[in-house]
């Protein structure tokens, strides 16, 4: 079982970690990645915007960035990186697309994934595209439990 870390380092969507997790350990198994681990973590819109311009000299919040880290080892478990997510942005997006922000999130935690497994969709013909499709289809994108914690 991969250790999964999450980390929720904002405050206006209610992030439930241990969800995120079950979340993130149901994805490495669909994609057969089990055996690495990496990071997912939540962050505000400004702190988003301050990662995108310092990394990619784009001066805007993004809604996920994945920082590829290779060859690194976490307690002799190969991490290929960490991926961050602004859940305010996938809540405005979700909005756009008429669709639940729960699923942005998921779907941009899949994007951010694929990314730390060398696709990359800017080169790739359209190959990372096709198989994000096919994992969001797939029964674990909807049956783990919800990432945004509901009000009590």
């Amino acid at each position: 079982m991969p250790a999964i870390q999450v980390s929720n380092r904002q405050r206006l969507i209610k992030i439930d970690s241990a969800a995120a997790k079950i979340f993130c350990c149901a994805l490495a198994a669909s994609l057969d990645i089990t055996d690495r681990s990496f990071s997912v973590i939540f962050i505000g819109t400004a702190a988003m915007r301050r990662l995108n311009n310092e990394w990619r000299k784009k001066d805007y919040a993004t809604d996920v960035l994945s920082f590829v880290y290779g060859d690194e080892l976490i307690d002799g478990m190969p991490f290929p990186g960490e991926i961050v997510v602004a859940p305010e942005i996938a809540a405005r997006q979700a909005a756009e697309y008429g669709t639940l922000p729960e699923h942005e999130i998921r779907k941009l935690i899949v994007h951010g994934a694929l990314h730390l497994m060398g696709y990359d969709h800017e080169t790739d013909g359209g190959e990372m595209i096709r198989l994000q499709k096919r994992v969001l289809r797939r029964r674990f994108f909807t049956e783990t439990p919800w990432l945004i914690e509901k009000d009590r």
